[in-house]
């Protein structure tokens, strides 16, 4: 019988540990975009930004960008403005 390498196993357990479940995306963004008034853009973008976060920032307005740090720092690569709505 093969016994698995401690470390391997340290490492598979601090990786599960890490990885929160993954949002319902499509389904916070609507609440996120529900009242704005470029709803279709809003809902495209703040998709892209949960994505890559798995977070959206709770609420409507900008007032809670700062909950989520990783969708509030995005900016566009061209542009440098903030990605996310």
């Amino acid at each position: 019988m093969i016994l698995p390498n401690p470390m391997q196993q340290h490492t598979r357990i601090v990786r599960s540990l890490l990885q929160a479940p993954k949002i319902d995306c499509p389904g916070t963004c609507l609440g996120r975009c529900g009242h704005n008034w470029k709803n279709e853009m809003c809902n495209k973008m703040c998709n892209v930004c949960c994505n890559r976060c798995n977070c959206v920032p709770p609420g409507t307005g900008q007032d809670t960008r700062h909950l989520c740090p990783c969708y509030d720092t995005m900016v566009n690569p061209h542009t440098g403005k903030l990605k996310c709505p």
